[in-house]
């Protein structure tokens, strides 16, 4: 039998790292673990009911009651985000959500909360997850750490197609105030700050089509499995 491997994927909003992990998952036969869906439920169910962000307490006594679960989505072939029983997928994308998730990410009970679960689903190895802290901080010892980046223009039309479906006014200077505003939170917060890990690879996707990014994805994944199943 062979081994299974955690693999790590970290970068910044809006480079695809949610689709490539998804695939590559896919590819591999892994569970595929979207971290920052766990965050932006979180970030739903605060606004829902109005959770103060500055209040410690309301927290801690909110995150009490947010139950997470993944549930597959055969129709899209991905994982929903499940909060409390009810499917947030398409609700959590939004730009409502958008606008706070890397404030709310940035709160430290928020973040052991979500660590603490995700260390969990990685306990018997064979997944793919995603996210901004995964190869520094969740799992350091991941086997495989992938950083995904891309042109900052590149990142703004991707996430204006994605959005105007959805949201038929939304502007380009509207996403792309977002994209600086978290870019800024998420890189310069105290507590586990984006940023590539020492022994991550570097995939830069902006010249490259999804199949490609896949590819040279899977192929490092194949010679790490490799690798160790040869150790």
């Amino acid at each position: 039998m062979q081994n299974k491997i955690i693999i790590a994927i970290d970068g910044y909003s809006s480079c695809g790292k949610s689709t490539l992990a998804n695939a590559l998952a896919a590819k591999l036969a892994y569970v595929f673990i979207d971290t920052g869906a766990m965050y932006r439920a979180v970030t739903l169910y605060f606004l829902r009911n109005q959770i103060a962000l500055d209040d410690k307490v309301a927290i801690h006594e909110a995150l009490k009651k947010v139950v997470l679960n993944f549930s597959y989505n055969a129709a899209t072939q991905k994982s929903d985000m499940i909060l409390n029983n009810e499917n947030v997928e398409a609700e959590i994308r939004g730009m409502v959500v958008s606008q706070k998730v890397s404030e709310v990410a940035s709160i430290a009970s928020v973040r052991d909360f979500a660590v603490k679960q995700q260390q969990m689903m990685g306990e018997k190895k064979g997944i793919v997850m995603d996210g901004r802290d995964i190869g520094t901080v969740v799992f350091p010892n991941a086997a495989l750490k992938i950083f995904v980046t891309a042109d900052p223009s590149i990142r703004l039309e991707r996430r204006f197609l994605e959005l105007q479906s959805t949201n038929p006014n939304i502007s380009r200077a509207e996403i792309a105030h977002n994209l600086q505003h978290r870019d800024l939170l998420d890189t310069t917060r105290a507590l586990s700050p984006l940023k590539q890990a020492v022994d991550a690879k570097l995939l830069d996707n902006s010249k490259m089509s999804r199949a490609e990014q896949l590819e040279l994805a899977l192929n490092w994944a194949l010679a790490k499995l490799n690798e160790i199943n040869n150790s």
